[in-house]
């Protein structure tokens, strides 16, 4: 007499822990399911037939492991259009400048924009620029400011360095000193995926994950 019911059991183990195996995986494990099942019934004991509840809970198991199969192919399928709509929604971004955080400063046609976001007023603020060694170049007198995001411009027309400047900021709210979180300004040249989430390459700081983007502008 064959006795089937462990073997019948590791086939479906074995499929269950590797439900991202191809569909052929899938159907084979099927089959040698249904082969198994069959040489148990043709070869079981007539005064002690397999139990009615445990061929339905082994039915039940290869119909999970199938239906497991089933729902991770659609998961996979329905990631990678997400992936392509994000790629193509991103799309609309190239050309346009986007703002992270860092404390560059790209001279475009004579004009480097970049923004600071402050954690509380300060009724003082000054925006240092520094050259590619560090040396202080030039001072924005922003005077006194609200919490949150703001902008500025520096003329950068007379700039001979080589290399693009640099940033500091310097707030204050009487002697106390006001944290301020630095943002530069780039511009995406093209958008893409990587490990499954989107890039953008930018001009000035190259590859940059697309949840580091702060705005856009």
């Amino acid at each position: 007499m064959i006795t089937a019911t462990s073997s019948v059991s590791s086939t479906l183990t074995n499929s269950s822990s590797n439900s991202t195996s191809s569909a052929v995986d899938m159907q084979a494990a099927q089959d040698r399911f249904l082969k198994l099942l069959v040489a148990q019934l043709n070869n079981q004991d007539p005064m002690n037939p397999m139990d009615n509840a445990e061929m339905t809970t082994q039915m039940a198991q290869i119909n999970t492991v199938t239906g497991i199969q089933q729902v991770n192919e659609t998961l996979k399928s329905l990631a990678d259009q997400f992936s392509a709509m994000q790629v193509l929604q991103g799309s609309n971004m190239v050309g346009h400048n986007v703002l992270m955080e860092g404390n560059s400063l790209v001279p475009v046609d004579g004009t480097a924009v970049g923004a600071i976001d402050l954690s509380a007023r300060a009724d003082s603020v000054k925006v240092e620029v520094l050259s590619t060694s560090g040396q202080v170049i030039d001072t924005i007198n922003a005077g006194g400011l609200d919490a949150g995001r703001h902008y500025f411009s520096w003329d950068a027309s007379s700039y001979q360095g080589t290399g693009n400047p640099t940033f500091r900021v310097v707030a204050k709210m009487g002697e106390k000193a006001i944290s301020a979180t630095p943002l530069s300004v780039d511009k995406v040249i093209s958008v893409g995926m990587e490990n499954g989430a989107m890039s953008l390459q930018l001009q000035d700081r190259g590859a940059t994950a697309y949840s580091s983007i702060k705005a856009i502008l």
